[in-house]
């Protein structure tokens, strides 16, 4: 187990770590001093010198580090990133309940979940930390950023074990709601079963075909709104884009959709063309006190469109 961090979490992100390697430095090493290992283990857009001059790099007991430290081998090193300028993402999260164990939230479209690339600002985990005081706040299961509705959330990690084991054991009932084109000729409902692959690196996931079967999704027409259908999805599975790829399979792919069936160049703060899919209800039996848990969002279809942000977070 490292030590534990010297430096108190900024905007709900904990202090980035480094260690030294075991070994003691030998003549054929590049460095000699702390600031010229930090210079050679950081990426070079980091600006080593200047972060070493203004204290941001601590040792375990929390003393700031001098560029001409000695190295030292086995040493732990925090510091906080620098953050990239984000642009504001709008929409309100509800938070539909809470309790000592969860947060069940109805997410707006455009927002990620966690801080991760180019989005950490603009999180779930981040906003709701500092807004509900919560430094242990974490998400339970995956929700794309393009997709809204409902989100749960452990309030500590020592909770995170039978709520993702319940996820894991497909024992909590999840329902979607889609926005797409109504296709003549296809029966519904109807259930789809195939095997979608997404290697890492890559926008789009694709189906396999032949492969074992490891995505399923029951796909319904509940009606028609203004010449789309609303469609009903209940997932079996949690394929990362099951949803997305499914529908389009069908010829149905869901209104607003930047990657299927075509990939289109959307800018990051361009908010105007939400995707038309809504997690809208959960359903389990509490994994910890055996009660029937429901939840439903706030939000329904269709999503309004949202003018591109003209605020910068940083």
């Amino acid at each position: 187990m490292p030590p534990r961090s010297p430096l108190p979490a900024r905007h709900g992100l904990a202090a980035a770590r480094l260690r030294t390697p075991d070994r003691v430095r030998t003549v054929t090493d590049p460095w000699a001093t702390m600031g010229a290992w930090l210079r050679h283990r950081l990426p070079e857009h980091v600006d080593v010198t200047q972060m070493l001059a203004q204290g941001r790099f601590v040792d375990e007991d929390g003393r700031a580090l001098r560029d001409d430290d000695a190295y030292a081998p086995a040493r732990h090193v925090w510091f906080h990133r620098d953050l990239r300028d984000e642009p504001v993402v709008p929409g309100e999260i509800h938070v539909v309940h809470r309790d000592e164990r969860l947060v069940v939230v109805d997410k707006p479209p455009f927002l990620s979940t966690i801080p991760r690339g180019n989005h950490v600002m603009q999180s779930v985990v981040v906003r709701l930390r500092a807004a509900l005081d919560l430094p242990e706040l974490s998400p339970l299961h995956r929700l794309d950023r393009v997709t809204s509705g409902l989100l749960m959330l452990a309030t500590e990690q020592r909770w995170r074990g039978p709520y993702q084991t319940a996820f894991e054991r497909r024992a909590v009932d999840k329902t979607y709601r889609a926005l797409a084109p109504v296709r003549d000729g296809l029966e519904l409902p109807t259930v789809v079963r195939n095997h979608i692959r997404k290697e890492r690196g890559t926008l789009c996931a694709e189906v396999v075909p032949g492969a074992a079967v490891n995505a399923e999704t029951r796909v319904e027409l509940e009606r028609e709104v203004d010449g789309l259908g609303l469609y009903r999805l209940t997932p079996r599975t949690g394929r990362t884009h099951q949803l997305r790829v499914h529908l389009n399979g069908l010829g149905i792919p869901i209104v607003g959709d930047p990657l299927y069936p075509v990939v289109r160049d959307v800018p990051v703060d361009d908010f105007r063309h939400p995707l038309q899919l809504l997690a809208a209800e959960v359903a389990f039996t509490d994994p910890v006190d055996g009660r029937h848990r429901e939840f439903r969002c706030v939000r329904s279809l269709p999503l309004g469109e949202q003018p591109p942000s003209e605020q910068i977070q940083r």
